[in-house]
This record gives C-alpha cells, sequence and structure tokens, in this order.
C-alpha cells in the first residue's frame, strides 16, 4: 500500500499553568493509504492529540516539532482551502472546531480532505440548528452545492447512517435524537465532502456497549463503500481489533509498538501492550460485532 501521510519525530508540548506538559513525544509512523489504523492507549497516552494534530486541531499555544507529510497524489482536487469536514458549530467551540485553534506549519491540505468525528456527539450539533441543515452546510461548503442540492445529499447521508424516517429527520433538532442517533448524524456531516480520511476519535466512547457495536460496524461499512483511510482512536482494544488492519499503541506519548492487528493481540511484543490485552474481559470471547442485533 502507498502511504497516505507519513508521520517523523512529532512531538507535541502543551503549556498549562507556566509549567510546559509534553503530549507526544517523537512519533513517526506512516498511515497507509485504504487502511484502518487504530491507535489506543490509556488516557493522558496522547492518541487524540496525535489525531489533532494529523488535522490541524491543535490549540494555538501547543508547541509542535516534527513533520506530517501527505502523498499529494492521494489528495482531492482541487484542494480545499475551508475548514476540515466537521459540523458547523464546531467552528466556534475550541473543544473540536477551528477557531483557536494553530494552523501547522505541516498541514498541506485543507477540509474536503479530512473528515472528523468527535468522542461526545451532544457537543457536535448546534442545538438550535436542524440536523439537516447542519449536514448540508458541510457538503454545501466544501463541494460547492446549491442548498438544494445539498439537502438532496443530507438527505441520502442520513439513509447512508441508517437514521430512522430521513425525511422527519431532517427537520430535527438535536434534542429530539438519542446520543446513538446524534453519533450517526455527526457521522454524516464527516463524510458530507467525500474525504480520503476519516478520523474517528473516541467516537464510542459515550455510548452504551450495544450502540458502541453498531457504530463500529456503520463506520467500518461506509468506509469500505467510500474507499476511505480511516484513523479509529480509542482506548478499548477489543473495538480496536474488531475493525482495525493495523494498531499503535501509545503510552505516556511514545509510540511503543506497531504491527498488524493479528499480531498485536497473538502475541504482543511490549509488556504494556499485554497488560492492556490482560486488562480487557472477555477478549477472547465472540467478538462483539458478531453478536445479534449489532448490526449497522
Amino acid at each position: 500500500m502507498t502511504a497516505l501521510l507519513s508521520i517523523r519525530d512529532l512531538g507535541v508540548v502543551y503549556r498549562r499553568d507556566g509549567s510546559e506538559v509534553p503530549a507526544l513525544k517523537s512519533v513517526s509512523l506512516d498511515v497507509l493509504a485504504g487502511e484502518r489504523l487504530a491507535i489506543i492507549g490509556e488516557s493522558g497516552s496522547g492518541k487524540s492529540t496525535l489525531a489533532l494534530a494529523v488535522a490541524g486541531l491543535l490549540p494555538t499555544g501547543a508547541l509542535v516539532d516534527g513533520t506530517i507529510e501527505w502523498s499529494a497524489g492521494q489528495l482531492q482536487k482541487p484542494r480545499s482551502v475551508t475548514p476540515l469536514s466537521v459540523l458547523p458549530y464546531m467552528a466556534g467551540r475550541p473543544e473540536g472546531g477551528v477557531k483557536d485553534r494553530q494552523p501547522l506549519h505541516f498541514r498541506l491540505i485543507g477540509g474536503r480532505d479530512i473528515g472528523f468525528v468527535f468522542q461526545d456527539p451532544s457537543s457536535s450539533l448546534d442545538p438550535v440548528m436542524p440536523i439537516g441543515k447542519q449536514i448540508a452546510e458541510v457538503a454545501r461548503t466544501h463541494l460547492h452545492l446549491t442548498w438544494r442540492e445539498a439537502f438532496t445529499r443530507a438527505k441520502i447521508l442520513l439513509e447512508r447512517v441508517r437514521l430512522p424516517d430521513p425525511d422527519s429527520a431532517l427537520h430535527a433538532d438535536p434534542h429530539q435524537l438519542s446520543g446513538g442517533q446524534k453519533q450517526r448524524v455527526a457521522i454524516a456531516a464527516a463524510i458530507a465532502a467525500e474525504p480520503m480520511l476519516l478520523i474517528a476519535d473516541e467516537a464510542t466512547s459515550a455510548l452504551d456497549t450495544i450502540v458502541q457495536a453498531e457504530i463500529v460496524a456503520l463506520i467500518r461499512r461506509l468506509v469500505a463503500e467510500d474507499g476511505m483511510t480511516l484513523i479509529f482512536i480509542s482506548h478499548d482494544i477489543a473495538l480496536a481489533a474488531a475493525l482495525a488492519d493495523r494498531i499503535a499503541v501509545l503510552r505516556h506519548g511514545e509510540l511503543i509498538e506497531l504491527g498488524e492487528t493479528r499480531q498485536i493481540v497473538n502475541a504482543p511484543r511490549h509488556a504494556y501492550t499485554r497488560a492492556l490485552l490482560d486488562g480487557h474481559l472477555g477478549l477472547d470471547a465472540e467478538p462483539l460485532l458478531d453478536r445479534q442485533g449489532a448490526s449497522a
């Protein structure tokens, strides 16, 4: 496979209360075009910081070293210069939008090429804007569609993420949806501009177990149908193993292990990876996504 992006010696340091806190330490890896790469680790391991760095969404005060190089032949033409594919409401929110974010020197691509799904769907949606308009705005901005065309695409996307009654859902407000339904809307918005790369940052951690399985199955199906590359951020090694082709393990900001999923699960090389496996109940049981009721 061809590398979609190459990360070399990436270091990120946050400034907090007059002190400097390292979040990533000389991380190097390639993300292959068309692959499903899971990045796992405990809270504070740096996995979300890595995702934000790839998307160009690090806070302005972050200190960044290293490079992220993109394969120009893999990118959409023409390149977009508008913000990446997130819901419009996030553009004014420091936890997920582009306001107060740092335009990294190594970010070579624009919004159409990256879709981002955040952890909490409730904070990803504008509470006073119908969800159809929120998805349509993403498509209109990045694909240069008319509003009529954008709303048509929004309806198609709601059908693809299997939201019940898409016609009614177009006009629904976020508070009328369940947590799982909101995350489906967020996924629809993230893929509205047909990105090459989809980043899902703890996209299932705020959901219950059954809904988690459904969302993972949905992401896997959409990635396969659209030929996207996936970076899946999770603390749950079982979910990662069910979805990913390869797994990268982070600890204290360092990449300690990277390999094919089967190798990571069956023959981990690092003691920390073995501890993650040993600490997960039921990893050797029947895969969660294969159980009844877990379809997308």
